[in-house]
């Protein structure tokens, strides 16, 4: 079993938005792929509430049954539409995948 997790830093205006817009359309896009990308098992982003100085604005937490279907999530075309926005609003970018 393969967990994808991920960090996001949004920049403070992108887009034409804020970045609690942007970091709130980011969450629904990313949870929307849910039932679009063969293989992923479960999908979960969310926005900090925390604030302190060590957080990061946007995580998500992804399962997957193998490594290649974690390849495959990365190319397929509805992940790429939603990687391009997000791209687009954030600074910096944290991410971990692991083997349990």
């Amino acid at each position: 079993m393969i967990r994808h997790i991920v960090f996001w830093k949004l920049k403070p205006e992108a887009e034409g938005a804020s970045n609690v817009e942007n970091g709130a359309k980011m969450v629904e896009l990313l949870n929307s792929l849910e039932g679009k990308v063969p293989d992923l098992l479960s999908i979960e982003a969310g926005i900090d509430f925390n604030r302190s100085d060590a957080a990061w604005d946007v995580a998500l937490y992804c399962k997957f049954p193998s490594k290649n279907a974690l390849n495959a999530y990365q190319i397929h075309p509805e992940h790429l539409k939603v990687a391009a926005f997000i791209k687009s609003v954030v600074s910096n970018r944290c991410v971990i995948d692991y083997e349990v």
